[in-house]
C-alpha cells in the first residue's frame, strides 16, 4: 500500500470517528467498550483494557485486543493459545515483562517461534494493564515495558452492598469457535471475602478467508482460580491461585501445557502520609510436554519453569515547603529455575535471578511535576548446557549489575492539558536459553548450536515527548474527551540476536556491536457523549534492530502503520449498544535469511490488510446482558503480520451472555 493510499485510509478512519463526535449527547455511559486512558495527571505511558471490552472483543483471542493498543502488538501463531506481547518492536526473552496478577511469567522457549509465552484464559480476566517504556518500579528489568493480566477478584463477582453473588459467562461461535463457559461465585463479609471460578473452552479448526481449514487451530482448555481476601483496619491480605491446563497442536506436535500461579499480597495503610506498605510474594510453575505429532524427533520433550519472587514497596507523601512530594521506594527479587528432558536446543537445566532496588519520587510545584527515578538491577546466571556433538558439555556462572535512571518533566498547563518529556535507561539480562543454547536441531545433525557464557545484557536509553489531555463537558454537559499522543526514540546497545559461527559451523546468540535504534509515533483518543462514542488508536514505527534468524527466535518488527477506529451508539435508554471497529495493518520490515542461512536479513514484506468487526450488547436487566458480534465481516483473506503459522480467521459469528446473580 502506497503512502497516498494509507493517507486516504487514515482520513476514512478519521471520518468515522468524526461522525461519532458529531452525535448528540445523552445520559451517562452504558456498556464501556474501549481501552481506558490514564488521566492527564499521570504522565506514565499506560493503557488499561477493561473487562467489558475483553468480554465483547477479546473472548476469542487476546491478540485481537492487544493489537489495537498503540505501540503494542503480538507475535501470533494460529495454533498457539499463548500470548507473546510486542511493545515498540521488542518481544520475547524478557524484553517485555509479562505477568499474571503481578506474578512474572518467565517461560522461555527456543524454537521457530516467539521467545516466550504467557498462558491465561481470557474468560478469567478482569483487565489488562499495558505500560510502554522504561519501568523503574515493580515489574522492572525489562527493555520496552510491561503487561499485567489481572484476573477476577471478589468485587468483580459480588455486587457492592451484597454479601454473596455469582457470575456466569456463556458464549458460542461459528467457524470452529464452539462453546466457552465460565462460572464464578463469591461471598463477602466486612472483613473476609472469597471467590472461585472455573472455565472450560473447546474449539475446532477454523476456516480462513480463502475457505481453507487452518490446521492445528483447536484447543481443549480448562482453567480456574480461587482467591481469599482478609481486612482488619489498616491491614489487608489477599491470597490467590490461578490454574491453566490446555491441550493443543503447535510446532508439529501435540502439546500439553499447564500453568500454576500462586500469590500473596499484603498491604498496611494506617492512613499516615508516610506509610503505605505493600509486600507481595509469589510462585509460578509452567510445564510443557510433547505428547505426539507429525514427527518423532522431539516426541517426549518436557520443559518446566519454576519461578519464585517477592517485592516490597512503600509510598510516602509529604511537603518540602511549597513542594508536594510523593515517593515510592522498594526492592524486588525473582528466581527462575529451568529444567527439561529431550529439550533439543533448549538447556537441560539452569537458573537465573534478578534483584532490583528502586526509588521514584515526584516533586510537584505549581503546574510543574518532576519525577526522578533510579533503579539498580543485578542478575545471576548459572547452570549446565546440553551436550553438543561439536561443543561437548559446558557450564555457565556469570553475574552483572547496572544502574538505570529515569527523569520525567510534566507541565499541567491547564487542569486538562499536560505536555511532558521523559528520558530513561533500562537493562535486559540475557536469558538461560540464550546463554546456554546447545545441542542439535531435532531430527538432524546438520544444525548445531553453541552456548555463549560471555553474553552481555542489552542496554537501552531513549526519549519520549508527549501530551495528555482529558476534557469533560467539551460540547455538552455530559460528554468527555481523552487524548494522548507521543513520539519516542530508543537506542539499544549490545542487542542480542542469533549469529552463525563459521569456524564452528554452528549457531549461537551474540551481542551485536554498536547501537541500534527504534522510533515511532503513537496516538490514542476516545470521545464519549453517552448516546454515541468513538475512538482511534494509531502507531507508526521505524526499526533498525538487527534481524533475527528464523528458527532461533522470530521476526519482531512491528508493521509500519497500525490503525484502529471504532464508533457506536446506544439506544433504548442506553441498554442497547451497537458499533463497529475497523483495523488496518500495513506492510513493513520482516526478518528473513540469506540463501546460505548464515545471517538474518531485513526486507520489506507483509501484505496490508483491512478487518471490519461489528459488535452489539443488550442489557436485558441490570444483571443480565446478551452480546452479538461478527469478526472479519468482509471475510478478508489475510496472513496476520508477525505471524508464525496460519492465515487469519475468516468471517465468524459470536453469541454470548453474562449473568450476575
Amino acid at each position: 500500500m502506497t503512502e497516498k493510499t494509507f493517507r486516504h485510509t487514515l482520513l476514512t478512519g478519521g471520518s468515522v470517528l468524526a461522525m461519532a463526535l458529531a452525535a448528540p449527547a445523552g445520559a451517562q455511559t452504558g456498556v464501556q467498550l474501549n481501552p481506558v486512558l490514564v488521566e492527564a495527571q499521570a504522565p506514565t505511558d499506560t493503557t488499561t483494557v477493561d473487562s467489558a471490552r475483553l468480554n465483547l472483543e477479546g473472548s476469542g483471542r487476546l491478540d485481537d485486543v492487544l493489537r489495537t493498543i498503540p505501540g503494542t502488538f503480538t507475535r501470533e501463531n494460529a495454533q498457539q493459545p499463548g500470548v507473546a506481547v510486542n511493545i515498540r518492536g521488542f518481544e520475547g526473552s524478557g524484553r517485555v515483562n509479562m505477568s499474571i496478577d503481578g506474578v512474572r511469567q518467565s517461560f522461555r522457549f527456543t524454537s521457530h517461534e516467539a521467545g516466550g509465552f504467557t498462558y491465561i484464559d481470557p474468560n478469567l480476566l478482569a483487565g489488562i494493564d499495558i505500560t510502554r517504556g522504561e519501568v523503574t518500579g515493580v515489574g522492572g528489568g525489562a527493555l520496552a515495558g510491561s503487561v499485567n493480566f489481572r484476573t477476577l477478584n471478589v468485587d468483580d463477582v459480588v455486587r457492592p452492598g451484597q454479601t454473596y453473588g455469582g457470575l456466569a459467562r456463556l458464549s458460542w461461535g461459528t467457524n470452529g469457535t464452539l462453546f466457552s463457559n465460565m462460572l464464578a461465585a463469591g461471598v463477602r463479609t466486612e472483613h473476609v471475602g472469597f471467590v472461585g471460578a472455573i472455565s472450560k473452552r473447546n474449539s475446532n479448526l477454523y476456516h480462513d478467508g480463502y475457505g481453507h481449514a487452518v490446521a492445528g487451530t483447536s484447543q481443549d482448555l480448562l482453567s480456574g482460580l480461587v482467591r481469599a481476601n482478609f481486612t482488619n483496619g489498616a491491614h489487608s491480605l489477599s491470597i490467590g491461585s490461578v490454574f491453566y491446563d490446555n491441550y493443543f497442536y503447535a510446532n508439529s506436535y501435540w502439546q500439553d501445557v499447564t500453568n500454576r500461579t500462586v500469590s500473596a499480597n499484603y498491604r498496611y495503610n494506617p492512613g499516615h502520609e508516610l506509610v503505605d506498605l505493600r509486600v507481595n510474594a509469589y510462585y509460578n510453575q509452567l510445564g510443557m510436554r510433547y505428547t505426539g505429532g507429525s514427527s518423532t524427533s522431539a516426541l517426549g520433550r518436557e520443559i518446566q519453569d519454576d519461578g519464585v519472587g517477592f517485592d516490597i514497596s512503600n509510598t510516602s507523601r509529604g511537603h518540602l515547603g511549597r513542594i508536594a512530594v510523593r515517593s515510592v521506594n522498594g526492592v524486588e527479587y525473582f528466581h527462575d529455575d529451568v529444567s527439561g528432558t529431550n529439550g533439543g536446543v533448549n538447556p537441560a537445566s539452569g537458573t537465573s535471578a534478578l534483584l532490583g532496588v528502586f526509588t521514584n519520587t515526584t516533586f510537584s510545584y505549581g503546574i510543574v511535576d518532576l519525577t526522578a527515578g533510579l533503579r539498580y538491577d543485578h542478575y545471576w546466571l548459572n547452570g549446565s548446557g546440553v551436550t553438543s556433538t561439536r561443543a561437548g558439555s559446558y557450564s555457565v556462572n556469570t553475574s552483572t549489575g547496572a544502574v538505570d535512571p529515569k527523569v520525567t518533566l510534566a507541565v499541567n498547563v491547564t487542569n486538562w492539558l499536560q505536555p511532558y518529556v521523559s528520558w530513561g535507561r533500562s537493562m535486559r539480562a540475557p536469558t538461560v536459553q540464550e546463554t546456554m543454547l546447545g545441542g542439535s536441531h531435532p531430527g538432524t545433525v546438520s544444525g548445531s548450536y553453541l552456548p555463549n557464557p560471555n553474553l552481555r545484557p542489552e542496554v537501552s536509553q531513549g526519549w519520549e515527548f508527549g501530551v495528555n489531555m482529558r476534557r469533560q463537558a467539551l460540547l455538552t454537559e455530559r460528554d468527555s474527551l481523552r487524548f494522548r499522543a507521543n513520539y519516542f526514540i530508543k537506542n539499544v546497545e549490545d542487542y542480542i540476536a542469533a549469529s552463525y559461527v563459521a569456524a564452528s559451523r554452528a549457531y549461537r546468540f551474540s551481542n551485536i556491536a554498536g547501537s541500534t535504534q527504534v522510533n515511532g509515533f503513537e496516538l490514542e483518543a476516545r470521545y464519549d457523549a453517552g448516546l454515541a462514542f468513538g475512538g482511534v488508536s494509531y502507531t507508526n514505527m521505524h526499526s533498525n534492530l538487527p534481524s533475527q534468524i528464523p528458527g532461533l527466535g522470530a521476526s519482531q518488527y512491528m508493521p509500519d502503520h497500525v490503525l484502529s477506529v471504532d464508533a457506536g451508539a446506544r439506544f433504548l435508554r442506553e441498554r442497547l449498544t451497537v458499533g463497529a471497529r475497523y483495523n488496518y495493518v500495513s506492510g513493513g520490515t520482516v526478518a528473513g535469511t540469506n540463501s546460505s542461512f548464515t545471517a538474518g536479513v531485513a526486507s520489506q514484506g507483509g501484505k496490508p490488510y483491512n478487518i471490519v468487526n461489528l459488535f452489539s450488547n443488550y442489557r436485558i436487566t441490570d444483571d443480565w446482558d446478551v452480546s452479538f458480534r461478527i469478526t472479519n465481516l468482509l471475510n478478508e483473506a489475510y496472513t496476520p503480520f508477525l505471524s508464525t503459522t496460519g492465515t487469519g480467521q475468516g468471517r465468524t459469528f459470536y453469541l454470548a451472555t453474562q449473568i450476575r446473580f
